[in-house]
């Protein structure tokens, strides 16, 4: 395996670990029908590498196992954060308010269906997208455009691609 490859091997396990462990230790308010997971502010790395895609996929099925989900949010969850990260990767030369975008439409779109048929939440699954979409907008939006801004002048250093 040459060095590059090895090298975006370690940084999908890092954004993995640090998924995981964001998720983890912010459990109480990462789960539910109102939720801020501040795991998903590193939904904003692929713009920088395209490794990251993987290591958010994989971490969102760690920290959502170790996090106490059940198997349909296990894998539909994961399945929000890979399709978002896929669509930032895909806006990665657009400006960061919009690379944030797809993570945010995705979990906004795909959570409350979990909430609803999979954990039996009793709420409108409309009102449910507001809320999640909410969270999503201060953990994608927010947190991840601060991650954006103080990652970007490191870039090089930082990630493969």
């Amino acid at each position: 395996m040459d060095i590059k490859k090895l090298r975006k091997l370690a940084q999908a396990a890092i954004i993995a670990a640090l998924y995981v462990a964001l998720t983890v230790i912010f459990a109480p308010i990462g789960f539910g029908e109102i939720q801020v997971r501040i795991a998903e502010a590193l939904t904003i790395l692929p713009v920088f590498s395209s490794s990251a895609i993987g290591g958010l996929f994989v971490g969102c099925i760690l920290g959502n196992l170790f996090g106490g989900a059940i198997l349909p949010d296990v894998i539909f969850g994961s399945i929000a954060t890979l399709i978002g990260a896929i669509g930032t990767y895909a806006l990665r030369n657009k400006p960061v308010y919009i690379a944030v975008l797809p993570p945010i439409i995705s979990n906004m779109c795909i959570v409350p269906l979990i909430l609803h048929f999979a954990y039996q939440v009793d709420l409108p699954i409309w009102m449910m997208m507001l809320t999640v979409g909410a969270g999503e907008v201060i953990s994608c939006g927010l947190l991840g455009i601060l991650l954006y801004k103080g990652a970007k002048p490191h870039t090089n250093k930082l990630f493969v691609d």
